[in-house]
């Protein structure tokens, strides 16, 4: 028996909560001093020592909010109420500064004068705080949150999300709600030298009031300036109800991620250079087709040398033929993502080639043409663009620039060798000595330098 109480006493002596035990013994000797001082202040104070009496009372006042602002809370974290109870953090606004300031002074008059009218207000203004910690307890709890965003996001185009809250209480409404993004760095020891990852929820969103048993919905309108993934880890529900002298927050966990596409609007050098790219496709589809598609009726721009005049003959109005083209709006778009130098300058160069990738995709997505995709580690079929168009603006979405190099530069020709037969239109960043005659013969190159 004897040996299994001797284990059980080393067991909880290495188990012990040191820092926490270290806190409540400092604790009990801070305001066992604030009770001498206060005892001591109002000895003073009939002692007819007054200015005495003062500083031995705000000494009392000072090491009790110390205690009640830095080591309560650490102590409470560490009790078995946070199982149950809401976590719920504070902040003084400036409004609660100066009634907590008021407090003080009015703590101060009443211990040095005696005076029951003064006890009596300050027993009132504490009471308010205590108050005002109930009802925004209230007000933050059983909240439940829904961030509904669309299906396919484009960097720097604004988009509409919902975002509703809904109110699971059975008898109280909530009040004067402010939502922000959750900052994941937040608790973390080196939070400092952390990178702040990009939101989805860039600014706060202020719901009014909630009916019990309930929901709001709020029409948030999002814009993300670059692509790629945003996450989110949950959202801050804030609220100054009832006086505004506290900022209260409770965190609500609710994952959230997102992938946002390159903006596909045009810009300046995509329409100075589709008409180029428009012309290379016409020269090089002109006369492939040999088959006989259909006869129609002769109109003014087609050529005298279709004319089909048996057919012509025959009707007694002159009849055109039309043949089929085999490699009509057949196009594959290469992205060579290999760069030489990663300073600012070929980064935003960069960002330039990849949102003209997508402009073209998009483009030939619009005229519905066939067309095949390479980058770097992912390659799609031939197939109408309307197929692959989501799936080659997630790749664009993702692509990260990487070193260029010989063996790449193969690797880049066998796969554009052994693509689809159609038209090639290569977009790279490598400068123009390196590209080989073969591959200037046989594709239309977009120079990133040059956007």
């Amino acid at each position: 028996m004897w040996s299994a109480l001797w284990s059980m006493a080393r067991y909880q002596m290495t188990h012990i909560d040191r820092a926490g035990w270290r806190r409540f013994w400092l604790a009990l000797f801070g305001l066992g001093m604030a009770f001498f001082l206060a005892l001591y202040s109002t000895a003073l104070r009939e002692a007819g020592h007054v200015e005495g009496a003062m500083v031995a009372a705000s000494l009392s006042l000072l090491i009790a909010a110390i205690v009640a602002v830095k080591i309560v809370p650490y102590l409470a974290k560490r009790t078995a109420l946070e199982r149950w109870m809401m976590k719920v953090e504070y902040e003084f606004t400036r409004e609660g500064v100066v009634y907590f300031m008021i407090i003080m002074v009015i703590a101060i008059a009443a211990l040095n004068t005696g005076n029951n009218l003064l006890f009596i207000i300050l027993a009132n203004l504490l009471s308010g705080i205590l108050l005002s910690g109930i009802l925004s307890a209230i007000v933050l709890s059983q909240l439940e949150l829904d961030f509904v965003l669309p299906e396919h996001v484009f960097a720097e185009n604004p988009m509409i999300s919902r975002l509703t809250v809904q109110n699971l209480k059975w008898v109280f409404p909530s009040f004067s709600l402010t939502l922000t993004a959750r900052d994941p760095r937040k608790g973390k020891r080196k939070r400092a030298t952390l990178a702040a990852p990009r939101q989805i929820l860039d600014a706060p969103v202020y719901v009014p009031y909630i009916p019990h048993r309930s929901s709001v919905t709020q029409h948030v309108e999002l814009t993300f300036p670059r692509r790629g993934r945003y996450t989110q880890d949950g959202f801050r529900v804030s609220t100054k109800f009832p006086f505004g002298l506290l900022l209260k927050a409770h965190e609500v966990a609710s994952k959230q991620e997102i992938l946002v596409l390159p903006n596909v609007q045009p810009t300046e050098e995509f329409y100075e250079i589709l008409p180029l790219i428009g012309g290379d496709i016409e020269s090089l589809s002109k006369g492939r087709g040999h088959d006989l598609y259909a006869i129609r009726d002769y109109v003014e721009s087609d050529s005298a040398r279709h004319v089909d005049w048996k057919a012509t003959a025959k009707a007694q109005q002159l009849k055109v033929r039309e043949f089929t083209r085999e490699d009509e709006r057949r196009l594959v778009l290469v992205f060579d993502g290999s760069l030489s130098t990663a300073d600012e300058k070929a980064l935003a160069q960069f960002e330039k080639g990849v949102n003209f990738c997508a402009c073209l995709a998009w483009h030939f997505y619009e005229i519905d043409a066939q067309m095949q995709f390479i980058a770097d580690g992912f390659e799609t079929p031939m197939a109408p663009a309307g197929e692959i168009i989501y799936r080659v603006l997630e790749t664009l979405a993702l692509v990260e620039p990487k070193a260029g190099s010989a063996a790449s530069m193969g690797d880049l020709q066998a796969r554009i060798a052994s693509a689809a037969r159609g038209f090639h239109i290569v977009i790279t960043s490598r400068p123009r000595g390196s590209i080989p005659t073969n591959l200037w013969g046989t594709s239309y190159l977009v120079f990133i330098d040059s956007l």
